[in-house]
């Protein structure tokens, strides 16, 4: 039963990470750009975040 009370708030984060990634991702393709998930690599910069393991990279000369 003590279980239950540990699996609920979990549940709850997994429910709302999952909310939030599809606007910032639709905001990242917006802008012109992608998820990508760790960082980006060149030809690509920096130009947002999609979530806390993936940041929205753009190509540099676009």
């Amino acid at each position: 039963m003590r279980i239950l009370f540990l699996l609920f708030p979990l549940f709850l984060l997994l429910v709302s990470s999952a909310a939030g990634k599809r606007g910032k991702g639709k905001s990242c393709i917006r802008r012109g750009g992608f998820c990508a998930v760790g960082g980006c690599r060149f030809p690509y910069k920096y130009v947002g975040v999609c979530s806390t393991l993936s940041h929205c990279c753009k190509l540099i000369w676009g």
